[in-house]
């Protein structure tokens, strides 16, 4: 199967939206813009997702009009005009014709006039479909060209009666993922895994976090994957307790465990893996301790993923584990059932044990249906992601287990018959991790 998503699949992805639209509407994505760095250069450019989702189209100051039941055309884009001049410096441009001929477009015009056209596309329309607040710049465009009917409303314009969030009809679409995109996610756990694997074999006593960090980036590169999903977590020792260290700038002590979190994007699609291990190559008996907890918590949670278990399922199993093993080893005291009704375990763990995954690390989708938490089912795509962190100033434990800090996350799609986890190729058990740093050590 081709690592990529046809134009025969963002098509469909656009008749399926369209066909939940009402009648006599208009939905309206715009792509993303580039963002200044500072002075005259730009942040990398990485298109909008759901943008993208709809579309595979790449460049920015694009927009894509959807308008069921038009018989002119049902998908419209606007996009930035061909110029040789600008292409020299910047970069190949697709143009009006290319969005006709390689991405589905049944017209297209240049993002210039976009002022002249889009309003009398909007006039006449029931209702509009955009999703308000994501784009302040282009939220007050969209308001402009609306007031702009508005004002003609006594010679005869008539402009939309309703605007409608976008986000929800969108959001659930992406929520279960397809062959073509679960093979991307896949081989870009495949890619992540490699760099876990290549961490915990370079790892040394007296390198820095960011040395570490930058294997891991070498690693994406190399197979493909050119950028990380999200900014790589290498926290060695206490750091490990501050949930979204980014710094990466301290040395890797002897005796000390390392959290990484990181994972590549491929294809747009993210990927997404916590692993912790000594930086010796040796837990400590503390260290193991601890450790056994948060990766028995994480199996008790890959028990309840399945089609037809809630969401929360998986999380209060995991919950369950760690606080039983918080009391097994005396950091809490106390009867079980009246610590977790109480909550007491969120002084070591404070966190949710996952989040969906997919276009976006932190991906879309409700977690929650009608108030009640959202039944699973096949193609859904989640993290698993329990952790301990005793924070080296807690004076409520004894001295040994200050400053360990603990996340065990793998990616797992839910299956017909319960899940299947994307990146079980990276060690996790504890004679796993010590066999594979012990080999590369020889």
């Amino acid at each position: 199967m081709s690592l990529m998503i046809s134009q025969t699949e963002y098509s469909r992805r656009r008749r399926e939206l369209m066909r939940q639209l009402a009648p006599n509407s208009i939905a309206i994505v715009a792509a993303a813009h580039e963002t200044i760095r500072n002075r005259d250069t730009h942040y990398l450019f990485r298109q909008d997702s759901d943008f993208f989702y709809l579309s595979g189209f790449a460049e920015p100051d694009a927009v894509l009009l959807m308008l069921p039941g038009r018989e002119q055309g049902e998908v419209i884009f606007f996009c930035r005009d061909r110029d040789p001049s600008k292409e020299m410096w910047d970069g190949r441009r697709v143009g009006p014709e290319g969005l006709t001929r390689h991405y589905g477009a049944e017209d297209a015009f240049p993002i210039d006039d976009i002022d002249d056209i889009l309003p009398g596309l909007m006039e006449g329309r029931d209702r509009v479909y955009y999703s308000l607040g994501r784009n302040p710049s282009f939220d007050n465009r969209l308001m402009s060209w609306l007031n702009s009917i508005r004002g003609k409303a006594n010679a005869g314009a008539e402009p939309p009666e309703e605007f409608v969030d976008l986000d929800h009809l969108l959001h659930d679409m992406r929520l279960y993922k397809s062959d073509a995109e679960l093979a991307i996610m896949q081989r870009a756990a495949d890619i992540s895994t490699a760099a876990h694997c290549r961490a915990m074999q370079v790892c040394r006593p007296g390198m820095m976090e960011y040395q570490l960090d930058a294997e891991i980036q070498h690693t994406f590169a190399m197979a493909g994957a050119r950028h990380p999903a999200y900014p790589s977590i290498v926290g060695g020792g206490a750091n490990g307790c501050i949930l979204h260290y980014i710094e990466n700038s301290e040395p890797l002590l002897e005796g000390d465990l390392v959290l990484i979190d990181a994972g590549c994007e491929l294809g747009n699609y993210a990927s997404d893996i916590t692993r912790t291990f000594p930086v010796n190559g040796r837990f400590s008996k503390e260290q193991a301790a601890l450790y056994q907890v948060v990766l028995d918590a994480q199996q008790a949670a890959f028990n309840e993923i399945a089609p037809g278990k809630d969401w929360n399922a998986s999380h209060l199993a995991a919950v369950r584990v760690l606080c039983q093993g918080l009391l097994d080893h005396g950091l809490l005291r106390g009867d079980l059932e009246a610590l977790l009704e109480q909550g007491a375990y969120s002084e070591f763990y404070m966190h949710r044990t996952g989040h969906w995954l997919g276009l976006d690390v932190h991906d879309v989708g409700d977690y929650r249906v009608g108030g009640e938490w959202r039944e699973l089912e096949p193609g859904m795509v989640m993290t698993v992601e329990p952790g301990l962190y005793v924070a080296p100033d807690n004076l409520n434990v004894e001295a040994k287990w200050r400053g360990i800090g603990i996340r065990i996350e793998d990616d797992v799609v839910v299956t017909e018959s319960g899940c299947r986890v994307l990146t079980s190729g990276v060690p996790k058990t504890i004679g796993e991790i010590e066999a594979l740093m012990a080999e590369a050590r020889e």
